[in-house]
């Protein structure tokens, strides 16, 4: 029986494959590191030098840059995708969390990237975790519960205003001619976005005030039904 024998300086393929995938690790890891440091340079060319944030000033900059208005939705929805925790400025952390997650390194691939991110907002998965953090976005002083009347007639507008045009409308009219209320809880909010999904609009055939709806949707479903009578 004859012996096989391997001839010596011949790599086997476990190592050209092992080494084929060091490469690629390094390349990999190289143009990550890279894109972390655009990411970065990216921040700071927006930052406020003393506080070392984008403040509100950074962002009406940015968007001008992008050519978007700063009252344009899918800038609330950015600093969602970010995880943004104070209105209006943004962390090195938090931008780097949105923009690596939306493959930006540079301001037109941001603006490129908007329509997508609006697209995975509006799932109805994500769209609910978003209505209630542009809730939550707006508390600006600690331990703030509630939101004043004129901020939310704003931001019902800005967030459902396309979705559900009609059902916004209406509250935003009660809201504004009632007395009961000067502001709005997270409870109440939330309680408004399950009133669209679920409630036949205007006839409000299937609105059950039996149910735990809060207070003020039954007020304003009494003011709908004694308006259309």
């Amino acid at each position: 029986m004859r012996r096989t024998t391997r001839k010596t300086g011949q790599p086997n393929s476990t190592s050209v494959n092992s080494s084929a995938v060091d490469l690629f690790r390094s390349a990999s890891s190289k143009a990550s590191t890279k894109e972390l440091e655009r990411i970065n340079s990216l921040f700071y060319s927006y930052a406020n030098a003393s506080s070392g944030l984008i403040d509100p000033e950074g962002i009406e900059t940015l968007c001008s840059d992008m050519e978007v208005d700063h009252t344009d939705v899918r800038i609330l929805m950015l600093a969602w995708k970010m995880k943004a925790e104070k209105q209006g400025y943004f962390n090195l952390e938090e931008w780097r969390r949105g923009l690596k997650s939306l493959k930006a390194d540079t301001v037109s691939k941001l603006k490129k990237a908007l329509p997508d991110l609006e697209k995975e907002v509006r799932r109805p998965s994500n769209f609910v975790d978003f209505y209630s953090y542009a809730f939550r976005y707006c508390l600006t002083e600690e331990k703030q519960k509630s939101i004043d009347i004129e901020s939310i007639c704003e931001l019902l507008n800005l967030v459902l205003g396309s979705q559900f045009h009609a059902q916004v409308n209406s509250f935003v009219e009660y809201l504004k001619i009632q007395s009961d209320y000067k502001v709005v809880n997270m409870d109440q909010w939330m309680g408004f976005f399950r009133f669209c999904n679920e409630i036949s609009f205007p006839d409000l055939s299937n609105y059950d005030s039996e149910l735990a709806w809060p207070l003020i949707l039954d007020n304003f479903v009494e003011w709908l039904q004694a308006k259309q009578s």
